[in-house]
């Protein structure tokens, strides 16, 4: 095996732990109970297909949009009480999957305790990775993602709903490519969203984090996928939800750091940027993976210790939970890069999130 072969298969390693081969957690959630979802109107370049899934409080729809290629679904989950008085107006939780995941396999209880806000999850494609790509004339066609989000999901759910329509009504957080979302556009539209959270994102993508840029790229061009073609061992290329793979470049440009020709990858870094969230609430959870050998959670903590550093030079205050190996941090966490442990983290935010916005 060839030097460069062996690193690829380390960093497929990270794609399978940190961008989302991991699952949710177990236990699913109700449906939200007997009756139909609410009626949605079309509009902002959203046209609803397909039928609405799901109950009155928790329910799926299918949209098409100009900005990304293919059906997307908008998982939906509003408060039990939400037809009781026809008044009352919620704030909203944006809540980005990590990859390659999908809105409706989003099933953590902890999503549905809130009687206080409503919870959107919007889809961010297989490794969409909430941004607009520099590349769209890829195989997979229009990937612009963040404008899908931010221009056309946030009006949508604002005009169809009663939401209270303002900054400080307004969160977002995710898991693992989500968390990294989640950071990415409270920084490009800190007006937007008054708290942010990452639970196990990749918030660091800088060169001193290239492990993590390199796992971004495997998932852009299908490593798995590679190396199953060239691989004796145990591989199932039937079963690579990130096929077809696309360039290297298709997302931020080059990701490698010479000559500043990495730029636009710097200029999307989380964690180069965090005085732009002054004046917005930041959670960041992580665990250390030290349960399995093969857990990369250890890779994520110290993205989020050199993000936690940063904010310390500028004297930001944050919320930071480093649970380690989890024994502390709920029965179903042990560390890892996984469900049980985020599910205890949206156990810990939700109620700090409900807070923040009734205070």
């Amino acid at each position: 095996m060839t030097r460069t072969s062996s690193r690829w298969r380390v960093v497929v390693a990270l794609v399978a732990a940190i961008v989302g081969l991991a699952t949710t957690t177990g236990t699913a959630q109700a449906a939200g109970g007997t009756g139909s979802p609410p009626r949605m109107a079309d509009g902002f370049g959203l046209t609803q297909v397909d039928t609405a899934v799901g109950g009155p409080t928790n329910f799926s729809i299918t949209v098409t949009t100009p900005e990304v290629t293919g059906k997307h679904h908008i998982k939906i989950i509003l408060p039990s009480g939400y037809d009781d008085d026809p008044a009352r107006r919620y704030p909203v939780l944006y809540f980005l999957h990590g990859s390659p995941d999908d809105p409706v396999q989003q099933t953590y209880p902890a999503l549905t305790t809130s009687n206080s806000m409503i919870t959107v999850i919007p889809d961010g494609g297989v490794r969409g990775w909430y941004a607009n790509w520099l590349n769209q004339k890829t195989q997979l066609g229009a990937q612009n993602w963040e404008n899908f989000h931010l221009k056309q999901v946030i009006p949508f759910i604002d005009a169809n709903l009663r939401t209270i329509a303002t900054k400080k009504a307004r969160a977002i957080a995710g898991v693992s490519m989500g968390g990294f979302g989640a950071f990415h556009y409270a920084q490009d539209h800190p007006e937007l969203f008054s708290q942010t959270a990452s639970l196990s994102g990749d918030i660091d993508l800088s060169a001193d984090s290239m492990d993590l840029r390199l796992a971004v790229v495997a998932s852009l061009i299908d490593a798995q996928g590679v190396i199953c073609g060239s691989s004796s061992g145990a591989c199932d290329p039937t079963n690579d939800p990130y096929k077809p793979g696309v360039d290297s470049d298709a997302l931020f440009g080059t990701p490698y750091p010479v000559f500043d020709l990495d730029w636009r990858w710097n200029a999307a870094d989380p964690s180069q940027h965090m005085d732009r969230l002054a004046g917005v609430g930041v959670s960041i959870y992580v665990g250390n993976g030290r349960g399995s050998a093969t857990d990369a959670e250890f890779w994520l903590e110290g993205a989020s210790k050199h993000v936690k550093d940063r904010m310390d030079a500028l004297g930001m205050s944050y919320y930071y939970v480093d649970y380690g190996d989890g024994s502390a941090w709920g029965t179903q966490c042990n560390g890892g890069h996984n469900g049980g442990c985020w599910e205890q983290d949206l156990r810990d935010l939700i109620p700090r999130l409900e807070r923040a916005f009734a205070s």
